[in-house]
């Protein structure tokens, strides 16, 4: 059992050294300042090589024998060692990182983007990390290790935590790489966790990791090349306001952009 959570322990490094340091833009104190462009993801390419491989041992789960039989050495080892553990912290833990994202930038540390441009990305990739690990929970049909349904793979937790853990190392990892070794700490103890409340499989929670990283990487990576297209002008600093309204008992949104 030491051995896998050594192995779920290593995604930590092995993510958060991925990690390649964008320019910090700094943009105005006001949340709901919106500026004319964000920085282009200056991710490497291989940085993608980590999630990818975790999702792909996931896969294999399906296929090769010495895989699944991992999942059941790993389930027969928690039955005999932790027989009565039952503890859901993961339900919180998943959040972690989202949250110290927010609580860093009341306390005055400014990460990559905006307030709204940073929002706008974490639901672009809960929404891509939705999509994906939702359609395949019900296409793969896999019984959880408890037997409560057969929606194991891949788990929603660890995606969600792992999607967090990016998440944060995007955000603030030029400024430390501390920061995405917190998120990534938080997302692998929520992993370990599903796997020891026995509501997953080991290579359910390894692609789940992968398909949170990767839905994070890819909506960094998508998001600029139209959010740029739209508010960015002759390439000078031009600043848009979006602000909340409620006029009538209607609220809503007006949106300010300088000419």
């Amino acid at each position: 059992m030491k051995k896998i959570i050594f192995i779920l322990l290593s995604i930590i490094s092995v993510t958060a050294n991925a990690q390649i340091s964008d320019t910090v833009n700094q943009y105005s104190t006001n949340i709901f300042a919106f500026p004319d462009a964000i920085p282009h993801s200056k991710s490497s390419i291989y940085s993608f090589i980590p999630p990818a491989a975790f999702i792909t041992y996931g896969a294999l789960s399906f296929k090769v024998k010495g895989i699944r039989q991992v999942d059941y050495n790993v389930y027969n080892d928690l039955i005999k060692d932790h027989p009565n553990f039952n503890n859901h912290i993961e339900n919180y833990l998943q959040y972690a990182p989202v949250v110290m994202v927010y609580g860093l930038n009341i306390a005055g540390v400014q990460g990559k983007n905006s307030f709204i441009d940073r929002t706008i990305l974490l639901g672009m990739s809960e929404g891509i990390m939705g999509l994906t690990v939702f359609s395949l929970k019900h296409a793969t049909n896999r019984l959880r290790p408890d037997g409560s349904d057969r929606f194991s793979f891949p788990s929603g937790h660890t995606g969600n935590a792992f999607a967090a853990a990016e998440f944060m190392a995007q955000e603030y990892s030029e400024k430390s790489i501390w920061y995405g070794v917190a998120g990534y700490s938080f997302a692998t103890a929520t992993a370990i966790l599903r796997v020891y409340n026995r509501d997953h499989w080991f290579s359910d929670v390894i692609a789940g990791a992968g398909f949170g990283i990767i839905s994070t990487k890819a909506a960094y990576l998508i998001y600029p090349l139209f959010r740029n297209k739209l508010f960015h002008k002759n390439n000078s600093v031009r600043n848009s306001l979006i602000m909340p309204t409620y006029s009538n008992g209607v609220a809503g949104f007006a949106f300010v952009k300088q000419l």
